[in-house]
């Protein structure tokens, strides 16, 4: 059975009253970096989706941006029938880094059910998301931390992690 939004907030909001006890196991994690850990990571996020349903959240898509390439600023723009230039004009803007991402949040593309308008080609970045199947995970240890404040399936990923590693 899936959990509802209220049990995804209580999530998020454990992750929050323990982040500092969160970046510090990262920390230690990156640099202990178990053999096994993406084995471990991917076991624990194909669990938390068991319980966790992305349609009853959208959280990711609600309050941040993926980073845009221009091959997924390609495929986004050949899928609504305008051109690239035009695409990148109406929805994106450049972060800190120079990376293209949304103009705002939330995600311009998520209709009011959570359902995304261009699913079959929405960025890699959305594709991939949450990360925490991902091989090397020690690299992006850094954003999985962020990422416990956004998404239950990390918050959950993570706290799965510290009974494993303690």
């Amino acid at each position: 059975m899936k959990n509802n939004s209220s049990t995804y907030t209580n999530y998020l909001s454990e992750a929050t009253s323990k982040a500092p006890e969160n970046r510090a196991f990262l920390k230690k994690l990156k640099s202990k970096r178990p053999s096994d850990l993406d084995k471990s990571a991917a076991f624990l996020h194909h669990k938390a989706f068991e319980d966790i349903d992305c349609l009853n959240c959208a959280n990711c898509c609600k309050t941040t941006s993926p980073i845009i390439t221009i091959k997924d600023i390609e495929k986004m723009a050949r899928r609504l029938k305008i051109k690239s230039s035009a695409f990148i004009d109406q929805y994106l803007t450049r972060d800190e880094e120079g990376d293209y991402v949304y103009k705002s949040a939330p995600c311009p593309f998520l209709m009011p059910d959570n359902y995304c308008m261009i699913y079959e080609d929405r960025p890699k970045a959305c594709r991939e998301y949450p990360h925490t199947d991902r091989k090397k995970i020690h690299q992006i240890l850094n954003i999985t931390y962020k990422n416990t404040f956004v998404c239950p399936v990390v918050a959950k990923v993570v706290k799965g992690l510290k009974t494993i590693y303690k």
